[in-house]
């Protein structure tokens, strides 16, 4: 199998049944290699697992995984840890960026990346507040981690079976509770990843994407703000003291 697409999904029954999953079907019918499709549910408070579940019976090679509520890092893992491509893909459920854009990955990949990860080039219509976060985030990650990427928080990152086989067993254990009510948008497992990835000396490439801002309730600003600012340190404090 060449590709898996994991799919978190956090009371997303709306996009659902917005038909955000028969794009994705639409798209994968018109590829030439074999595919699966993992949407994980993240311990959903609505309809999201029934509705799913309903309209993937007609789509070939979708699968739906049911956890308990633990953020989307704990979610996209188990995707992760469950995939059987030789790569795997993780993408938003709104599909803010199109499924088609895995299409510039896989040049990269055939030329010895281990990592691709998408890059939104300015963040077209994104809220100025969240451009003004998206920067400082930018400056706070390379001072304390000196990570060169210019987006490490595109939804949209792909990776090859021995890059996940050695960062993700070293992760999973620091992801999984959520200490507030609602969602957890986990900004520092992206950064935790990366981080584990260029230590590791896996070859990392960052190709733009298309990206359409979509307005989620699951973007709590201050709360995110705190939580990513914590896991930078965190990150900093685990690798001096040789967690990693």
């Amino acid at each position: 199998m060449k590709l898996s697409v994991i799919i978190p999904a956090y009371n997303e029954e709306k996009n659902i049944k917005n038909g955000v999953l028969n794009e994705v079907n639409n798209y994968l019918k018109t590829v030439d290699y074999p595919y699966e499709v993992l949407v994980v549910d993240d311990g959903s408070s609505d309809n999201t697992a029934s509705v799913a579940k309903q309209q993937m019976k007609n789509m070939k090679n979708f699968k739906l995984i049911e956890n308990r509520h633990g953020g989307k890092a704990f979610t996209v893992m188990t995707g992760l840890l469950s995939a059987k491509g030789e790569l795997a893909l993780f993408t938003d459920m709104d599909q803010a960026t199109p499924l088609n854009q895995i299409e510039k990955f896989f040049p990269k990949f055939e030329s010895g990346f281990d990592i691709v990860i998408g890059s939104r080039a300015g963040r077209k219509g994104a809220p100025l507040i969240r451009k003004i976060m998206a920067n400082g985030w930018t400056l706070i990650r390379t001072i304390f981690l000196g990570l060169p990427f210019r987006d490490t928080q595109c939804g949209f990152k792909a990776f090859n079976q021995a890059a996940i086989a050695k960062i993700i067993p070293q992760i999973k254990d620091e992801w999984g509770v959520v200490h507030t009510g609602g969602g957890a948008v986990n900004a520092g497992f992206d950064v935790e990843i990366l981080y584990l990835a260029k230590k590791y000396g896996f070859k990392i490439a960052e190709v733009p994407v298309e990206w359409n801002y979509v307005d989620t309730e699951r973007v709590q600003f201050l709360k995110d703000a705190l939580a990513a600012i914590y896991d930078i340190l965190r990150i900093r404090w685990n690798d001096l003291h040789g967690k990693y």
